[in-house]
C-alpha cells in the first residue's frame, strides 16, 4: 500500500508541475496532494506543521493566481474594464479549445474591456492587455516555483525514509 501512495504521490507531483502552466489542470494543489500522499504512507512520520504550512501556502497562491493578471492589468493602466476583460478572458481561454488560449484569453479579454472603455485609445488599452500578460506569466512562475519546492521536499522525504518505503 505504501508503494501505491508513494507512486500516486509522485504521480501528482508530475501533474502539478504541469499543471503551473496549465491551468486547466490544478498545479500547486496537486503537488500539495502529492506530499499528502507521501505522508499517508506507513513508512513516513506524519509532519504536521510541513503538511499545515504547504497548505496555507497553496491556499493564498490559488487565491493569488485569480488576483495577479487583473493586477497586472491595473498597474499598466488599465481601468475596471481592462480588469473585468482579463477575468472574463482567462475564463473563456480556459473553456476554449484553442492553443494558447490561457494565455490569449486574458490579454484579448483586457484589450477588449480597454476598448470598450475608451475606444479611441488602442495604445493605451495595447499596454494594460501586456499588463495581464505579464500578469499571468508572473503568476504561473510563482507556482511553478512553489511546484519545484514541493518537489524538492518530496525527494528529501522519500531520501529520507528510503530504507523503509522500499
Amino acid at each position: 500500500m505504501d508503494l501505491l501512495l508513494f507512486t500516486l504521490g509522485f504521480i501528482c507531483m508530475i501533474i502539478g508541475m504541469l499543471g503551473s502552466f496549465l491551468p486547466v489542470l490544478p498545479g500547486l494543489s496537486c503537488s500539495w496532494i502529492g506530499l499528502l500522499l507521501l505522508y499517508l504512507t506507513k513508512a513516513v512520520d506524519n509532519n504536521y506543521w510541513v503538511l499545515g504550512i504547504s497548505l496555507l501556502i497553496t491556499i493564498i497562491i490559488t487565491v493569488l493566481d485569480y488576483i495577479i493578471p487583473a493586477k497586472g492589468t491595473k498597474k499598466f493602466g488599465g481601468s475596471s474594464y481592462g480588469v473585468w476583460g482579463t477575468n472574463i478572458g482567462l475564463i473563456v481561454g480556459i473553456l476554449a479549445p484553442i492553443p494558447f488560449g490561457v494565455i490569449i484569453g486574458p490579454f484579448v479579454g483586457a484589450f477588449i474591456g480597454e476598448l470598450i472603455f475608451d475606444s479611441t485609445n488602442h495604445k493605451r488599452a495595447f499596454k494594460a492587455a501586456t499588463g495581464s500578460l505579464l500578469g499571468f506569466l508572473a503568476s504561473s512562475f510563482i507556482n511553478f516555483m512553489f511546484c519545484i519546492v514541493y518537489l524538492g521536499i518530496f525527494i528529501h522525504t522519500t531520501w529520507e525514509y528510503r530504507n523503509i518505503l522500499f
